[in-house]
């Protein structure tokens, strides 16, 4: 018996590997295109954001003062700054 992938508090429970492939089997026989899903090579995907993202000091310069004032009163938070972190600090999984 195969156990049900346990879901995030983001949602509902997510689909066993026989639920999904039962739907992947609708899908075909209704002629839908089912395409396979590859995940993104790391290396290529930061290269491709780098490419179409614009600098971040920019982007903060857009937040209008009176917004930053407002994030300060509502979250009880300074607005310091935007800082990009290093992908092998963050946590896998």
């Amino acid at each position: 018996m195969a156990v049900a992938p346990v879901a995030d508090d983001y949602g509902p429970p997510l689909p066993s590997e026989a639920e999904e492939a039962a739907m992947i089997s609708e899908m075909r026989e209704r002629g839908e295109p089912v395409k396979p899903v590859a995940p993104p090579d790391d290396a290529e995907a930061e290269t491709d954001a780098k490419a179409k993202l614009p600098p971040l000091d920019s982007l903060v310069k857009q937040v209008p003062p009176d917004v930053i004032e407002t994030l300060d009163e509502l979250f009880r938070a300074k607005w310091v700054g935007v800082r990009k972190v290093p992908k092998a600090v963050l946590k896998e999984g």
